[in-house]
């Protein structure tokens, strides 16, 4: 019982292949700058490493290229074995709040949602309907990146704008990352033996998102419209004061284009000492740079606030739990994050934070009254669950 799961984007494809019976990855793999020259292509399955460069024009000859590899690799002969296609689906509106099998109108449907996530339901709509070409009798599914914050409360999600941008336009907090947050969700209620949790998600890696749930239903997250909001990222800005873009606009005679790259690629941890990559920050800030302290510091305070706003709006927290590159690897961001938070239950164990073991792990000390996990994520295999799930393949 074989679960394809592909991630299509604008100029790359990402796909991994799952024996559902052992929840096991078989072989992995992307496509790389699409659409250039020469693509970059890297498979991994078993011990093996492949690479190679091609050209590859479009998402259909990128699909067509992974049919070959995973046909080579004889981990499959043909789609047509498969049980199924899940697709990761960034922007579901306030249509699809769970997984669907995608039809024709669903499709319509993903199309009429483009204007919400231009960058990305596009590309995903090609992957879906270049999969359907090469294998049309695979029933495919729709995995949607928002529909794990479809619980929220209507006062959690509705910005106070006038009350008609929300009714003709769709404007709204939708949050992202929701594949993740729900993976790390369910590992945490089985590693804690609970049914139901209170916990504080923390999803930190190049895009960064938090989740406030209570019972185990998102009451709350960090992203909002777009994945702009919230926290502090590689390269994007987060919270900020709104009218400052119309202050620089009107200063500097900015375009939308540019206020738009501005505020995605060349703010956050980038716009504040020129990296986005935490490793590169932590090796700046130990040799000295006052930029790379500075972004470090806003980082994690910034992070810190949610933590606490989120405890106050869901009460008693079971658990505190990081996932994502930075989540699950940067112990020093964790530490700063945590410092001095004591007085609202959560105390770390410094030792425990610094071990780099593989797996889930708890860094909370003896006293802390509040759990605080490291769980690796894993959004394909999540994918792949809700696809099997969803076409009640899963026993």
């Amino acid at each position: 019982m074989k679960i394809l799961v592909i991630n299509s984007g604008s100029s790359s494809l990402k796909f991994k292949l799952f024996d559902m019976k052992k929840k096991l990855s078989l072989i992995s793999g992307i496509v790389e700058e699409i659409g250039q020259d020469i693509s970059n292509v890297k498979i991994v399955y078993g011990k093996k490493k492949i690479e190679n460069r091609l050209k590859i024009k479009n998402i259909s000859e990128a699909l067509r290229a992974m049919q070959k590899f995973l046909e080579k690799s004889g981990m499959i002969d043909s789609f047509e074995e498969l049980c199924g296609i899940g697709h990761r689906v960034v922007h579901g509106g306030g249509r699809f709040i769970s997984p669907v099998v995608i039809d024709r109108d669903v499709e319509i449907e993903i199309e009429k949602l483009i204007p919400l996530a231009p960058l990305h339901n596009g590309a995903n709509l090609d992957g879906i309907r270049s999969m359907r070409h090469l294998s049309k009798e695979t029933p495919q599914v729709a995995v949607f990146d928002t529909a794990f914050h479809s619980s929220m409360p209507n006062y959690a999600y509705i910005y106070a704008l006038d009350y008609s941008i929300y009714e003709r336009d769709g404007i709204r907090r939708y949050g992202f990352h929701g594949t993740s947050h729900s993976f790390v969700l369910k590992k945490a209620m089985k590693f804690l033996k609970k049914e139901s949790l209170n916990a504080i998600t923390i999803h930190l890696g190049n895009g960064s998102s938090m989740c406030a749930i209570s019972n185990s239903k998102c009451i709350d997250t960090s992203m909002g419209f777009t994945p702009l909001e919230g926290l502090v990222m590689g390269s994007r800005s987060g919270d900020i004061d709104s009218a400052i873009l119309i202050y620089l606009a009107k200063k500097y005679a900015l375009s939308f284009d540019e206020l738009d790259e501005m505020l995605n690629k060349k703010s956050g941890l980038k716009g504040i000492c020129g990296k986005s990559d935490m490793r590169e920050i932590h090796k700046l800030a130990s040799l000295g740079d006052l930029k790379a302290k500075l972004a470090i510091d806003i980082f994690t305070y910034r992070i810190k606030k949610y933590i606490g706003a989120y405890i106050a709006v869901i009460g008693k927290v079971d658990c505190l739990v990081f996932t994502g590159g930075i989540g699950e690897n940067d112990y020093r961001s964790r530490c700063k994050i945590l410092n001095n938070m004591k007085h609202l239950g959560i105390e770390l164990d410094i030792d425990k934070n610094k071990e780099m073991t593989s797996g889930i792990r708890e860094i909370s000390n003896i006293d802390s009254k509040i759990k605080i996990l490291v769980i690796p994520t894993d959004e394909e295999l999540e994918i792949a669950m809700q696809t099997y799930l969803e076409l009640k393949l899963l026993i």
